[in-house]
């Protein structure tokens, strides 16, 4: 049977016995690459979002998630609907977190 297995030899030394400071070091490098990589960035990016939607107003151009590109006719200040007007005959409900850009003043009559 050695032919197809080959025989396992224990090694004369055991494995060498390392402290767990190493453990913690490398815990705590992990810890700051996720904060600097992942949650900082995202934070960042919520908070921008958070100051854009408080800071529109009625007349405001809004590009939304879907892609639709409208003008705010009115905003609900108890449930964070606002209403968008696609065209002189369309507007559209919305919900305040849909918003994904305030557009430049003259952007629809450009499209």
């Amino acid at each position: 049977m050695s032919l197809f297995i080959s025989q396992a030899h224990a090694a004369a030394e055991g494995a060498p016995q390392g402290g767990g400071m190493e453990m913690f070091i490398m815990l705590g490098m992990f810890a700051v690459i996720f904060y600097f990589m992942i949650y900082r960035p995202q934070a960042k990016r919520v908070k921008e979002h958070k100051n854009l939607m408080a800071s529109m107003g009625k007349g405001d151009e809004v590009l939304t998630g879907g892609g639709l590109v409208g003008k705010i006719t009115k905003i609900s200040e108890d449930n964070d609907y606002l209403v968008i007007a696609l065209n002189d005959s369309n507007e559209v409900t919305i919900k305040k977190d849909f918003v994904t850009a305030v557009l430049p003043k003259g952007t629809l009559k450009s499209l």
